[in-house]
């Protein structure tokens, strides 16, 4: 059972990117903060109560998108 959510699901699952390629080029630009400050590798694992900003638009991480 994995407590975490790898970045390039969660762009995806908020619909910022349509496949994996395009997460990868979206967090790979720079364009993606996590916990204040900018977060370049799409397999970085995000907890419970991370801070993820992409594109202006503020999420924190909740326990139903982790999975199980």
């Amino acid at each position: 059972m994995a407590d975490f959510i790898e970045l390039n699901t969660f762009v995806k699952l908020k619909c910022f990117a349509a496949t994996g390629g395009q997460a990868k080029l979206l967090i790979r630009s720079g364009a993606v903060i996590v916990n204040g400050v900018v977060e370049t590798r799409n397999k970085k694992k995000l907890v419970a109560d991370d801070i993820v900003d992409i594109q202006r638009k503020r999420f924190v991480v909740n326990g139903k998108e982790i999975r199980s």
